[in-house]
């Protein structure tokens, strides 16, 4: 349980790199190179990359694979949550039928 509540923390620090990468994209740098070599994109990749240690670490510890599969699909909550709280990117009701039906599955998944 300790590491599953770890793993949920590293799929929202993923979900945060994601922002950072979509900021870093945002930016619209002149020299072509600079898009993929700047603040936001180095940072984004550095939480990513910490973010996948963070995942071995946990299975490492014992946590199994098909649990942290599992929790990793909360991914499809907090991308779109982080999104329109940071980007103001529009959520419709589909949408967020398809996120409850997701979270509702973890949910059971762990019951």
């Amino acid at each position: 349980m300790k590491y599953g509540l770890i793993a949920l923390g590293v799929v929202f620090a993923a979900a945060c790199a994601q922002m950072l990468l979509k900021q870093g994209a945002r930016q619209g740098y002149t020299p072509f190179w600079r898009q993929y070599l700047n603040g936001w994109v180095i940072s984004g990749y550095t939480l990513m990359f910490a973010a996948m240690v963070a995942n071995i670490w946990c299975m490492h510890r014992g946590l199994q694979l098909k649990e942290l599969s599992i929790i990793e699909s909360t991914s499809y909550f907090f991308v779109p949550a982080l999104s329109w709280l940071l980007f103001k990117e529009p959520i419709n009701a589909r949408k967020a039928l398809a996120i409850g039906i997701i979270i509702i599955g973890v949910i059971v998944f762990f019951i």
